[in-house]
């Protein structure tokens, strides 16, 4: 009795771990295999070496989608954080309607990307949107296509996503804007300085934890972005707006692209490893020499 007592927790645990260690890191070992070997519509054991990476790296629409995945990634990066966090300074600033203005800020984040892409679809519309919209205004040569045209549909994917995630590293950076001591501004106040340089010398720099989190979050968003690709674009025109969550989505379902699409799905998980593993070691290297 008191051994099942003490290891009660692990049996309850154990059905919950074995299922996650079976479909989600057997299935990465899976997928790591398929892509070794000459899979097309069904999976193929022979081991085949790296032919599939060479297929992968060799085929112009993967440069397309890596070409757009760090075009989308930088501008959203940027923006977000640019947006954040001068949101959360206008809200650190005690303003009336702060938690009206907060509540506004968050909701995009509580939609899906499916919802998001939709409804930024029916505004870029040119026959449904901003341009009908200021057309009827009377500028008739008013012209805003980007959804429809192939060199700017890239970056209408990047304003949703922004539109979306922005709200998010407000709140982030809000929180980090609270938990700072009072008593550090009011003597950087006495000294004379301005509220711009408090933030930006004194500040901001003390809230490297919440840059670094707010940038793994959003990289991750960025490197997965499926959804809401689909919802705005489906990957278009043409393959012009293609990422590469489309590209191994396409493969694997639709070009009976099993082995290829594994490829991918590995450079994909690589890039977010080479994200992941520097901030966990920087993390926790900092909590190391913080004790």
């Amino acid at each position: 009795m008191f051994w099942l007592q003490k290891n009660l927790p692990r049996i309850v645990l154990a059905p919950s771990f074995a299922v996650l260690l079976w479909f989600v890191y057997g299935f990465i070992l899976w997928t790591f295999y398929i892509s070794f070997t000459k899979s097309k519509m069904l999976p193929r054991y022979e081991f085949w070496g790296i032919q599939q990476h060479f297929r992968l790296w060799d085929n112009s629409r993967w440069y397309t989608a890596v070409e757009n995945l760090m075009i989308f990634t930088v501008l959203f990066l940027l923006i977000c954080l640019l947006i954040g966090i001068l949101l959360s300074i206008l809200l650190d600033q005690k303003i009336r309607a702060e938690g009206f203005l907060r509540t506004i800020y968050l909701y995009p984040m509580a939609l899906s990307f499916i919802v998001t892409g939709t409804a930024w679809k029916w505004i870029l519309n040119p026959t449904l949107g901003i341009q009908k919209l200021v057309r009827d205004w009377g500028f008739s040569e008013f012209t805003f296509d980007w959804l429809v045209n192939r060199d700017m549909a890239i970056y209408t994917i990047v304003i949703a996503a922004v539109w979306q995630s922005s709200g998010f590293v407000m709140a982030l950076f809000l929180a980090g804007l609270r938990s700072i001591d009072d008593e550090i501004i009011k003597a950087a106040k006495i000294d004379g300085a301005s509220l711009y340089t408090i933030y930006i010398t004194i500040i901001l720099p003390m809230m490297r934890p919440v840059f670094m989190s707010s940038i793994v979050i959003l990289l991750h968003i960025s490197i997965k972005s499926y959804d809401l690709v689909i919802a705005l674009t489906a990957g278009g025109p043409g393959t012009s707006s293609d990422m590469p969550a489309v590209f191994m989505t396409q493969m694997a379902f639709h070009r009976s692209e099993i082995g290829l699409a594994s490829a991918s799905a590995v450079m994909m998980f690589l890039t977010v490893l080479a994200i992941i593993v520097p901030y966990l070691y920087s993390e926790l290297r900092r909590q190391d020499v913080t004790r």
